[in-house]
């Protein structure tokens, strides 16, 4: 199946909402302003028809079968893994791993890099502002081999006190994100994996919040481990990719044990399958894997430099806009330049929970809670936040709806 992609009537803005079915949808009587694509992201028609004709046309289990259906499935799910592998800036197809998910991914190093590699009194280095799947494994791996663990605190703008790596000395493992869920901090990855290499640890990072956002190269960032969720970037749900340093992965036992990963098993013995099969146990995910591939295709036919300036737009109009509110609290950078398409908020005598009910008789779809970030909140002073975040299908008029209704809520509870 050929994509068609925007572009052909010089309205891109037009052209994009024609592209997700879901914008056709009136939420109590109002069009539908979905501003959640950190939690997962919409699904352009490009996708859902993909999912459909494999299903429909291809379906068959891939590299078990000698068949014409296997063979073509096999050969789809491949393409996809080396669309990954370029969009990314991998060096091989041999360090991309496909996943559930960027959860998955993360508990996969863990579990096995982790557990295999950290020893008694090792120091693991976290951040304050982790997402939970990039904190709870190493938590667990630090009380299973009984390592110590330190978190690099924030400063008053949102920002890794970097000043904090000072007092750490020695470090086997640093797990940060690339970008905050609820802050939207852009954190320094080239600078923080210096550091750790001249440790000899690792760096692993969580890049589900900048692989659908901004350009992403591997090379450069000079990350031993990176993981992303496709059901952020336009993708269907339960896939996603693990990129593994070459070296780093021959040298890992798998977490996850059985069925395609085996090259050869006896009674006594076995033999893992060759990079990146023998992360890949059981039966892989291999429709989310062609339709993830899909996805990469529309994100680079828009270009990566467009969305981030897009989202780097709508982010400081929101900004501008909601400081308007003099009861509104902006957590994070202020500066665009340094954070991603997000804006988490909190609005005196309202809770985030009521923000998001009111939000929603409007049309307007929010997040609110703690973001799978509590460490961080409790940080903050506060229980929850109200978290409002943009992407390709967000435009102006987006962010002057979610101000009004604003406006509304903080006149009703404020004035």
């Amino acid at each position: 199946m050929m994509a068609k992609f925007w572009g052909k009537s010089g309205n891109i803005k037009e052209e994009i909402l024609k592209d997700f079915p879901i914008f056709k949808r009136k939420i109590n009587g109002k069009r539908l302003i979905y501003l959640d694509s950190t939690a997962t992201s919409q699904k352009p028609i490009q996708v859902l028809d993909v999912i459909y004709d494999f299903y429909s046309k291809v379906n068959s289990n891939v590299h078990r079968g000698i068949y014409r259906l296997s063979e073509e499935a096999t050969e789809a799910y491949e393409k996809s893994r080396e669309k990954v592998r370029k969009f990314i800036n991998a060096a091989s197809i041999r360090e991309v791993v496909f996943t559930k998910g960027a959860t998955e991914s993360l508990n996969m190093v863990a579990m096995s890099w982790g557990l295999q590699n950290i020893k008694k009194d090792d120091n693991i280095v976290l951040t304050i502002m982790e997402h939970h799947s990039n904190m709870l494994p190493w938590r667990r791996v630090a009380r299973l081999k009984k390592a110590k663990v330190y978190y690099i605190p924030i400063t008053s703008d949102g920002f890794l006190d970097l000043s904090y790596l000072d007092k750490i000395k020695d470090a086997q493992v640093l797990a940060v994100t690339h970008v905050s869920n609820v802050l939207g901090t852009i954190n320094p990855i080239r600078e923080l994996a210096k550091w750790i290499h001249e440790k000899g640890g690792i760096i692993v990072v969580d890049g589900a919040q900048s692989t659908p956002h901004m350009p992403v190269d591997i090379k450069q960032l000079n990350v031993d481990f990176f993981a992303f969720s496709g059901h952020k970037m336009l993708g269907p749900t339960g896939i996603g990719v693990l990129y593994g340093r070459e070296k780093i992965l021959e040298e890992t036992e798998p977490f996850l044990l059985g069925g395609e990963m085996i090259k050869k098993v006896s009674m006594n013995d076995e033999e893992w399958s060759d990079l990146p099969w023998k992360f890949e146990a059981g039966t892989p995910n291999f429709v989310g894997a062609v339709a993830l591939g899909m996805a990469i295709d529309y994100l680079k036919s828009l270009g990566m430099f467009w969305v981030r300036k897009h989202e780097k737009k709508l982010t400081k109009y929101a900004i501008e806009l909601l400081s308007k509110i003099p009861s509104i609290k902006i957590y994070g950078p202020l500066d665009v330049n340094y954070r991603g398409g997000v804006v988490s908020f909190t609005m005196n005598n309202v809770h985030p929970h009521d923000i998001a009910t009111l939000l929603d008789e409007d049309g307007i779809a929010i997040r609110s809670g703690h973001h799978c970030a509590q460490p961080l909140h409790e940080y903050l002073g506060v229980a929850a936040t109200a978290r409002a975040s943009f992407y390709i299908y967000n435009w102006e008029e987006d962010i002057e709806a979610l101000y009004s209704s604003l406006l509304k809520i903080h006149k009703m509870f404020n004035e």
